[in-house]
């Protein structure tokens, strides 16, 4: 009986080394690409990335300085809106009282 079971872990040994240097192995080869794997997420990363944040700056001070510039321009725009109406109406005036041609009228 423990002649089976000593049978049995030295084929388990044959069989789990080799497997165990492969796998070994093919981390070994893989490492480098698994490192580059790790910056490109974290540079690249949609949430955390590094480029990411520098978009989010970038973008959330160009919507702050876009909302200043809208700001001041409908507060110096409001006081004008009575100088505009006036001017619209008298356009309005004018306009309906030039006498403009009759609209050629071709005979058949």
């Amino acid at each position: 009986m423990t002649f089976v079971v000593m049978l049995l872990v030295g084929l388990a040994f044959l069989v789990i080394l080799p497997l165990m240097l492969i796998k070994l192995v093919l981390g070994l080869i893989f490492l480098p690409f698994k490192l580059m794997g790790f910056v490109f997420r974290v540079v690249f990363g949609v949430t955390f990335g590094v480029v990411g944040l520098v978009f989010q700056l970038l973008f959330s001070g160009v919507g702050l300085v876009l909302a200043l510039l809208v700001l001041v321009g409908l507060a110096l725009l409001v006081p004008l809106i009575p100088i505009l109406l006036i001017g619209v109406g008298l356009w309005l005036l004018v306009r309906s009282t030039s006498r403009r041609p009759p609209p050629l009228r071709l005979s058949a």
